[in-house]
């Protein structure tokens, strides 16, 4: 299998994010490590994905800087995936995806888990983008303001 042709020196940082984070195993893997996920045999489990796979995404996940490896918390020979304050930060994105996902993928009716504030137990609000003056902020009020070429 041909390897894919890197996008970190694309100038688009979507592109750039799409090559740490696009790959659907990448995704899960960071979705399970939010719900506290750290094993491989966890990951393993939970995405029935192959363990060559597995291995391959959390390497491009610890060299990336998302994902940390540590010793196992209890003591044993195994080691933990944790999630770096770099993947962390990524929860917005692993929470918009599932806001979409649950508006647009579910039939009516069809049983979703809710996701909800730990303190609480209410479920998260819809995200909501907002302009500088506190307005909502839609697609076809934004724009990429490109350097002009030389």
């Amino acid at each position: 299998m041909a390897k894919r042709k890197s996008l970190m020196s694309d100038p688009c940082p979507v592109a750039r994010s799409i090559d740490v984070v696009g790959d659907r195993w990448a995704l899960l893997i960071i979705r399970d490590a939010f719900d506290g996920m750290r094993r491989f045999g966890e990951f393993q489990k939970s995405l029935g994905v192959a363990k060559n796979i597995l291995s391959a995404r959390l390497r491009d996940l610890v060299d990336a800087g998302i994902l940390d490896v540590a010793p196992a918390s209890d003591g044993s020979a195994y080691q933990e995936y944790i999630l770096t304050a770099k993947g962390k930060e990524l929860f917005t994105v692993v929470l918009g995806l599932r806001q979409w996902g649950e508006g647009h993928l579910f039939k009516k009716g069809e049983s979703i888990a809710p996701m909800v504030d730990r303190d609480s137990g209410k479920p998260i609000p819809k995200i909501a983008l907002h302009t500088c003056e506190g307005k909502p902020l839609k697609p076809e009020n934004a724009f990429v303001k490109r350097k002009a070429r030389a």
